[in-house]
């Protein structure tokens, strides 16, 4: 057995030695115990003949009758595990050794009254049940009550079989034993009062607090698989108001696939605070129009670049091409899909958008038939420090691949923007909109399908504020806000691209998706969530430190111009904006001045900016 060390050896053969032993008394006492129950409880009333047969046979019977209890693995389980199917197999074991004692007595002419081997069968199945489940109990009685002094008080968050499950393993593995479960808390009302194992279900969410401090809770474990998103939020935001240790079990789907084990706890994370379902998306709208088609992926090393070649490469297009000037992220991606895809038809390009004679002659030999625009520098800080670098490689290199999926009769062409294009009052938000403002035109004038996406702040992205977060932590503190009053709307990578894939699927032309992102949240509780999730306490162990808004930033985001209106799709949570209109004659003079000013550098971009983006009001922050 794959980690079995000689001392678990030894400890295996002692248990089995005992076990031995233990049987054969057992065996031989169910069998004497029938014979004097026959005789109305007197053991001299006993024929004398049915003595001698009963010893006579004695030695055959024990071994025959252990030969069969191995065969039924009676002596392989664990018993600290047993259940009820152990009870069938001790059943099973039993009424077999009977059937064969009785069988092997009468060949030889040794026979018991016939009553007796059907006593003896039933008086077996208790002793030997008795004697496993014996061992289970005093295991679970010493773990509990071992190192009392030292005990790790739990309190579960759920009555349901997600938590029957937790509480077996814990209460009968000698790797938990200093794990005390103090109590249990559920909504159901119903099971209030109630006992799971021997602990009671104190109460509601209601309890939470209380009962932390009552029961001097070290650890809350939500073990609700099946609950939403808002519903962990909500008794989440609860206990992690208690200074417990929170973790959590993950999704339902192990509650099907029966993988819910102890191994499977695992830490509270930020996301889990968010409380928005995930959004759906129709999978086979998505298999539909990628399936055998040559894709290309512009950016394709970034957070969300990376995460669409994943999720395209698992609906099979004819072929992917990764393009990126990045080349560790390009390369990152290319291993993992040889390794997860190795019949994947992929192709790694390192190469940048600015650069027209590139992207021609990609174009040119792979011809694309969609392409998902992802390049593009999002840094707000850094790019109203460089303002004409964002011109250059947002707008620049947006223009040159439109204007190539143009030229080489592209299908789709899928640019991501940001809520930050709303009205944007940094260099970032206004070369975004300029974006989509391209993509509008392009596609009044081309037989390509242009559209953009745009939603909000992407959870894990690289430089987005959780991991900057955890670094400021682990280095000690303090974790750095801008403002205590600053918002956002946030979403998951994997619900970014679904999004992304979802807008293709619907993709007519020139508009733009909008994500229904729910709530926004507080980037301040975010930070404090955080530092409490990594076991800090908040003014004691670790510090907010305020440092006042940035150049360009927004106390809130907007996803929608007011001019946009909105328009449903078969996705209640995706919907369309009304594209503003804008001067589309003028337009591409203006891109050109605009092209002018960043590559001559004279620092007057953001008057530039401001001719083709009326909306935008770099000074307003």
């Amino acid at each position: 057995m794959m980690g079995e060390t000689k001392k678990d050896r030894i400890q295996l053969l002692v248990r089995r030695f005992f076990l031995f032993l233990t049987d054969t008394f057992l065996l031989n006492a169910c069998v004497y115990l029938s014979l004097i129950m026959r005789f109305d409880v007197g053991i001299v009333s006993i024929e004398p003949q049915y003595i001698n047969n009963y010893v006579d046979n004695m030695l055959f019977y024990t071994i025959i009758s252990l030969l069969i209890f191995w065969v039924f693995r009676l002596y392989h389980s664990l018993w600290q595990y047993a259940s009820i199917a152990e009870v069938y197999r001790i059943a099973e074991a039993c009424i077999t050794v009977e059937v064969v004692h009785f069988l092997s007595n009468k060949m030889v002419g040794n026979m018991l009254p016939r009553s007796c081997y059907f006593n003896a069968a039933i008086y077996l199945i208790i002793a030997i049940c008795a004697s496993r489940f014996m061992y289970r109990m005093i295991r679970t009685v010493l773990n509990k009550y071992r190192n009392i002094k030292t005990s790790n008080n739990v309190m579960i968050i759920g009555a349901g079989e997600a938590t029957n499950v937790i509480m077996r393993e814990i209460q009968n593995s000698s790797y938990l034993a200093n794990s005390n479960i103090a109590c249990i808390i559920d909504d159901d009302r119903r099971k209030v009062g109630k006992y799971i194992r021997g602990v009671k279900v104190i109460g509601t969410r209601d309890k939470i607090k209380e009962a932390a401090k009552l029961y001097d809770i070290d650890e809350i474990i939500f073990a609700i698989p099946s609950a939403s998103n808002e519903v962990k939020r909500d008794i989440l935001n609860i206990c992690k108001e208690t200074d417990c240790t929170l973790k959590i079990l993950p999704g339902v789907y192990q509650m099907v696939d029966g993988e819910i084990n102890v191994n499977s706890i695992r830490n509270v994370d930020v996301l889990d605070l968010l409380g928005r379902d995930p959004i759906e998306v129709d999978i086979e709208s998505i298999m539909g129009y990628v399936k055998d088609k040559v894709i290309m992926v512009t950016g394709g090393g970034g957070s969300i670049g990376s995460e669409l070649c994943r999720q395209l490469v698992s609906h099979k297009p004819k072929q992917l091409i990764i393009f990126d000037i990045y080349e560790n992220n390009a390369y990152d991606i290319q291993q993992e899909l040889k390794i997860n895809y190795p019949d994947a038809n992929v192709v790694t390009l390192i190469g940048s958008i600015r650069n027209v004679s590139r992207l021609e002659s990609v174009f040119a030999q792979y011809k694309p038939d969609i392409v998902y625009h992802a390049a593009a520098h999002k840094h707000v800080p850094l790019m109203e420090v460089s303002p004409d670098e964002a011109v250059k490689n947002n707008v620049v290199g947006t223009w040159n691949v439109a204007r190539m999926a143009d030229k080489y009769g592209v299908k789709k062409f899928v640019m991501i923007s940001t809520d930050k294009a709303v009205n944007p009052t940094n260099v970032m938000g206004a070369t975004k909109r300029i974006c989509e403002m391209i993509v509008q035109t392009y596609n009044g004038i081309s037989k390509t399908d242009f559209v953009a996406v745009r939603f909000g702040n992407v959870l894990g992205s690289n430089g987005s504020v959780i991991p900057l977060f955890k670094r400021q932590i682990e280095a000690g503190g303090p974790v750095t806000v801008t403002d205590p009053n600053i918002i956002r709307y946030f979403m998951t990578i994997p619900e970014a691209v679904s999004l992304v894939l979802q807008a293709g699927a619907y993709a007519k032309g020139g508009e733009i998706f909008i994500l229904d992102m729910g709530e926004p949240v507080k980037i301040d509780d975010l930070a404090k969530n955080l530092i409490r999730l990594s076991g800090y306490t908040l003014g004691v162990d670790m510090e907010i430190k305020y440092t006042g808004l940035r150049p360009g930033e927004k106390l809130y985001e907007e996803l929608l111009m007011k001019e946009e209106g909105l328009q449903e799709t078969d996705n209640k949570l995706i919907h369309i904006g009304k594209p503003i209109e804008f001067d589309k004659e003028n337009f591409f003079n203006n891109l050109e001045k605009l092209k002018e000013e960043a590559y001559s550098e004279t620092g007057n971009i953001r008057e530039s900016l401001k001719k083709v983006v009326v909306t935008y009001h770099p000074d307003e922050h």
